[in-house]
């Protein structure tokens, strides 16, 4: 009962706000990994591959071997190592001031083998450019502090050193990757045995014991990391280099929007008798989006919503990108008992912590708009002003020739050889044609049009709204809403007439969907879910899913107790208990967690560096901090460090830990039966 309560009534008092205690001042842990002579995990050496003897170097450039590289600079130590992605044999050169470079043999290696690098082409090719020159390590720190610490182009600083650019066959990974993480990030992504830290200070002058340290941080764990990269890209590298020969410009070190940024210049260039210029546009440049004829509404409320769309001015900001008008930005969209948002990113749906089940009277059914973005550009013949009609000749082009590939690669009366190659025809095209969307907000792309990115992405959004209009107009429930696709609940009895009021939009628009069939949808919100599709098979997203949205790679997400995902998801589509799941594994990669940790990590005055892996303990007290402020690291009590992966599954692990998080999981996409709490004992 309320304390002012009177009788049936109360008495509204004055609240008294009770001041918060301020939060504890933590003290940043003392810097002993900084101090001369430090040495980390004395008397355990980091693994290193077995090293190359020059006989056997030949027979593997004979061979054709692929070497990973890396190199290391200190005041007083260069390194540059080469380990083969064939046999894990390792080479590597290194220079001190009382030891000269072997120039003649570390030139004969980048000069006769494929090298591949991470961020490579920039700085590792640069310094060893001016190495082989003859530079002494004052000149080469001093390129290392231009490149890094400076930020001067690396054909700036060649440039002033007098050297040339290295002629080597090389792939830089950095590009190719997605996203823009860290190689040791990527490593963690990837499980690698180990994860670590630049052992000492880039300034350090280093002791012999430190120069040891150094030569096997960087074999045995930033070689071993790049070897791991290089195999979980090689099919895109792979692609890269069929449409380098049909190309002929060098695609393998480019991202997928690099790629189709070169492709489509290459075409125009062919097809004009010249290479297209890119266009300045200054900033606070506006535009208005222009409604195409097929876009209408019938509600009064969407009118006014396609009205304000209509009206609103989409300005050229400092970096080049056009943000989202305050008018469009504020607006909130019910139609009947959804909600939705636009933005230049896309149209959201708002729900949070909803289950969507099929039972033997409903359908779920997922409508997804195929290859949306292109489809727009061609339907309205879109294009960038400045390079004309061509654009979209070489774009059309394009798209009709995926087409033409996609068919013949699931054509069963082709080989299995001939289908592998059309396959192959298609994934590079794909690339093409969805990687060049990005560039269209790009200032510093030839395809930069960032008029023609607002009409695309305005025309998906609002011609999702009409199908969403539409919809619940004809008495059938939008579940969810996000970017490219709806969710539909349809009763079994109007599936035909549902099927006929997405083919008349489709006939409309031009559009065409792909359809998917679920069971249930269990979701956070619209980017986070497990859908459990009719096959019995699942669809996650999100926070739920191991791998980004990126390139749909487990490289763009930090795995974070992907068991609990897996038990939450055998859960939802099986009917296995939680902890069966999680008893039963026996692999302490689905246990780990990855962090980003600016300026490191510290557990137990340990330095940990600044890529991160733990897993959760049981008697583990105690939490990791920032090094730079002592402050806690995120969710780290009762972390272990994990930097190196055990050869077997650790005693310790808390597996009521992970328990109690995967029933947080199902609480979060509204799993809620009332045996949860039972599901957790195991079952005999």
């Amino acid at each position: 009962m309320r304390e002012d309560s009177i009788g049936l009534f109360w008495e509204d008092l004055e609240v008294v706000k009770v001041a918060k205690p301020a939060p504890p001042k933590h003290t940043p842990p003392a810097r002993v990994w900084e101090e001369p002579g430090y040495l980390p995990q004395l008397g355990t050496r980091l693994y290193m591959p077995s090293l190359f003897t020059w006989e056997e170097l030949l027979a593997a450039q004979q061979a054709g071997e692929r070497l990973v590289y890396d190199s290391e600079i200190y005041p007083n130590y260069y390194l540059a190592a080469f380990m083969s992605i064939e046999s894990g044999k390792a080479i590597y050169f290194e220079m001190t001031p009382s030891k000269p470079l072997d120039i003649v043999r570390m030139r004969w290696v980048l000069e006769n083998f494929l090298t591949i690098g991470f961020n490579s082409a920039e700085f590792d090719n640069t310094i060893a450019a001016l190495a082989l020159d003859g530079k002494d390590l004052e000149q080469l720190n001093l390129a290392r502090q231009q490149i890094i610490a400076e930020q001067i182009k690396a054909w700036l600083v060649m440039r002033s050193f007098k050297v040339r650019r290295l002629k080597v066959n090389h792939i830089d990974l950095y590009n190719v990757a997605p996203l823009d993480a860290s190689l040791k990030i990527y490593g963690g992504r990837l499980h690698v045995p180990r994860m670590q830290d630049l052992p000492f200070k880039f300034d350090s002058w280093l002791t012999d014991a430190q120069i040891d340290v150094v030569r096997d941080y960087c074999v045995g764990s930033d070689l071993v990391t790049t070897a791991f990269l290089y195999m979980e890209l090689e099919e895109h590298i792979s692609l890269r280099e069929k449409m380098t020969l049909q190309f002929g410009t060098d695609l393998r070190s480019k991202s997928d929007a690099q790629v189709a940024e070169a492709v489509i210049v290459h075409e125009l260039t062919r097809i004009n008798f010249g290479k297209p210029e890119r266009v300045e546009i200054p900033v606070g440049t506006s535009y208005k989006y222009k409604m195409p004829a097929f876009v209408k509404f019938q509600t009064p409320m969407m009118q006014e919503v396609s009205a304000i769309v209509a009206n609103a001015l989409f300005v050229v900001g400092e970096n080049g990108s056009v943000d989202t008008p305050a008018e469009i930005k504020c607006l909130k969209i019910p139609i009947a008992n959804g909600v939705y948002k636009m933005g230049i990113g896309g149209l959201h749906s708002q729900e949070s912590q909803v289950a969507h089940v099929a039972d033997e009277n409903t359908l779920l059914i997922d409508r997804d708009v195929a290859s949306y973005y292109p489809s727009i550009i061609l339907n309205l013949g879109l294009y960038p002003q400045h390079l004309g009609t061509s654009f979209l000749t070489v774009y059309k082009t394009l798209v009709d020739r995926r087409l033409e590939a996609k068919a013949k690669a699931s054509d069963k009366k082709l080989s299995e050889s001939e289908r592998t190659s059309w396959k192959i025809i298609a994934d590079a095209l794909k690339i093409t044609i969805n990687g060049s969307f990005g560039k269209l907000g790009n200032k510093y792309s030839v395809l930069y049009s960032p008029d023609l990115l607002t009409q695309v992405t305005m025309t998906g959004q609002l011609c999702l709204l009409m199908l969403v209009e539409r919809a619940e107009l004809a008495g059938f429930t939008v579940c969810s809403g996000n970017t490219d696709g709806l969710l539909f609940k349809v009763a079994k009895t109007r599936k035909p007439e549902f099927d006929t009021l997405l083919a008349q939009w489709e006939k409309e628009t031009g559009f065409v969907t792909e359809e998917a069939e679920y069971k249930a949808l269990y979701a956070r919100d619209v980017n986070n879910y497990i859908a459990v599709k009719a096959d019995g098979k699942t669809k996650v997203k999100g926070a739920y899913s191991e791998r980004g949205s990126a390139l749909n790679s487990v490289l763009s997400k930090n795995p974070e107790n992907l068991i609990c995902s897996d038990a939450a998801i055998n859960l939802l589509s099986k009917g296995i208990p939680i902890v069966d799941t999680i008893h039963s594994c026996k692999d302490i990669r689905r246990f780990a967690t990855v962090r980003t940790v600016k300026g490191g990590a510290v557990k137990d005055g340990v330095f940990l560096g600044k890529a991160v892996r733990w897993y959760y303990a049981t008697n583990q007290t105690g939490e990791m901090v920032y090094a730079s402020s002592g402050n806690k690291v995120p969710r780290s009590e009762g972390a272990k460090p994990l930097l190196d992966l055990p050869a077997q599954f650790p005693a310790d692990v808390n597996l009521n830990w992970y328990e109690k998080e995967a029933v947080e999981i199902l609480k979060e996409v509204a799993f809620l039966p009332p045996d949860v709490v039972s599901d957790l004992k195991p079952t005999e």
